[in-house]
């Protein structure tokens, strides 16, 4: 997999000499907009060059306070100003880390050819939530794909200076800390952009071994004659129509004094067309990001090793690619799932279900305090909460609450949604013990009851269904690419770190 390795990001308490362009903000304020960020020297260096202040230098060329804007603006003696618009003057982590991003994107946009630019952030931060925002959001601001070709990508930013005041450990750790988190946000990135040609589940399971191996982390694979041993008639079912056949990659992280035991399970659907019941033509082109559940807790697992925090994690990642063929599952077809339940197929194009099942009941066999599956499952829920926000369902509303708390912190959208007994209702089977679908209404909560059905009783469980922001078909925006998102990677790992002991 080609990679285009991320920028060093340095914290710094004045402007470097070597900055080719400087971020600032512009904010809401009740009289007039403010300018948040300038460093002393630039300001007086505006007043002297241009006769005005560098916010009405700003405002000339076209800046603005509104969240999501930027504007390039002439500073003093040729350098080049970003400002970016921060909404209201009072500033959340979030809103920094957009900026940042945005501020970011357009200064990477500036490179001229091989030339990298050297990028300060200068947003006024303080607290270490603040400065993490900074780092984070120009980190992810800056990614982009490499591209398959002969001609080798390079990078458009070539460092990254986050200016602060505020200096000690806790700044220093949450520099750390973005640089990891946003690391295994552009692994699970470039794992969802690449062709699915290139990622199926064999060089899936390979590729995750690789990212995984600096990190403590125990790793296990089993192939599909294992899993045939073993029982995991979801996975195998789903897989069955390919040539290139399913895996389920087992990850451990077991740090000395962790006390809780956190257990996540992804969906690794390589390439999804439906199998028999076919995607239409315009549907099947994005399916190769139908793994993004599973780059999200293969890469947020990575990340938590990496920074070592201190909650055990076992990480499970389901690997299949869904064809139609002569080996096929069909609709009507009743499987036999990892611990004997039997399900009745009731749609191939509802896979993903499927082989989420197997791995959630070995996932409760390691007998982990809560389990977490994430899942670009449901067009359901795309329809219901847009691309830009995913659902959230749990066996309990204080785990729910927990999710959201650290889906909050690390800046993501979440929406809770019922686990409503009338979904489980609709999944009756006269010749099994489960149907895997409902009728075509509520399926993202169909979907969730089905998921409940393999979670012991009394185990906390939450189904996080990422289907509409996994993949972004827009143009790019704050810190979110084209393509890949990497989304749920963050809320992870900012859930690992309110669980520590």
């Amino acid at each position: 997999m080609p990679e285009v390795a991320l920028p060093p990001v340095s914290l710094v308490t004045s402007l470097p000499r070597d900055a080719d362009l400087v971020v600032v903000g512009l904010a809401e304020a009740s009289e007039a907009p403010v300018l948040v960020g300038i460093p002393e020297e630039l300001e007086k260096a505006c007043r002297k060059q241009f006769g005005r202040s560098a916010r009405d230098q700003a405002i000339r060329f076209g800046a603005s306070a509104k969240a999501g804007s930027s504007a390039v603006v002439p500073g003093p003696d040729g350098l080049r100003l970003i400002v970016v618009g921060l909404g209201d003057i009072d500033v959340t982590p979030e809103q920094v880390r957009r900026a940042a991003g945005n501020g970011i994107r357009l200064a990477a946009s500036l490179a001229v050819g091989d030339d990298a630019v050297a990028v300060a952030i200068s947003l006024e931060a303080v607290e270490p939530e603040v400065i993490k925002g900074a780092a984070e959001g120009a980190l992810l601001g800056c990614y982009r794909f490499a591209k398959l070709s002969t001609t080798a990508s390079k990078p458009a930013v070539s460092s990254i200076s986050i200016v602060s005041e505020t200096r000690g450990s806790e700044a220093k750790r949450a520099v750390e800390l973005a640089g990891s988190i946003a690391g295994a946000v552009w692994l699970a990135r470039d794992w969802v952009n690449q062709p699915p040609n290139l990622l199926y589940p064999d060089s899936f399971a390979e590729e995750a071994k690789e990212a995984v191996k600096s990190a403590k982390l125990g790793v296990e694979v089993l192939d599909e004659k294992a899993m045939e041993k073993l029982g995991f008639g979801g996975i195998l079912a789903v897989g069955g129509g390919s040539e290139r056949k399913p895996r389920l990659v087992r990850l451990s992280y077991t740090p000395r004094g962790a006390k809780f035991h956190l257990a996540l399970v992804g969906k690794g659907i390589t390439f999804d067309a439906g199998g028999l019941n076919l995607k239409p033509g315009d549907s099947m082109y994005t399916m190769k990001c139908d793994m993004a559940g599973a780059a999200a807790v293969i890469a947020a697992t990575r990340a938590i090793a990496e920074l070592g925090l201190r909650v055990k994690v076992t990480c499970y990642a389901a690997m299949a690619e869904n064809l139609p063929s002569g080996t096929a599952y069909r609709p009507s077809d009743v499987l036999t799932m990892y611990g004997g339940k039997t399900v009745e197929n009731g749609n191939s194009d509802a896979e993903g279900r499927l082989v989420m099942a197997d791995a959630l009941v070995r996932a409760a066999e390691d007998s982990p305090d809560l389990i977490i599956d994430v899942a670009t499952l449901t067009g359901a829920c795309i329809v219901a909460l847009g691309e830009r926000t995913s659902g959230l369902m749990a066996s309990d509303d204080q785990t729910a609450d927990h999710i959201l708390d650290a889906a909050e912190a690390a800046g993501e959208d979440f929406w809770q949604l019922p686990m409503l007994p009338q979904a489980r209702k609709k999944l009756d089977s006269k010749v099994a013990d489960i149907k895997s679908t409902g009728n075509r209404w509520g399926g993202a909560l169909t979907s969730a009851a089905f998921l409940r059905e393999f979670v012991p009783d009394g185990l906390p469980w939450a189904h996080l269904d990422i289907a509409g922001p996994a993949f972004n078909e827009e143009g790019a925006y704050d810190y979110v690419p084209a393509g890949g998102t990497g989304v749920g990677v963050r809320t992870l790992v900012a859930l690992a770190q309110s669980l520590q002991s």
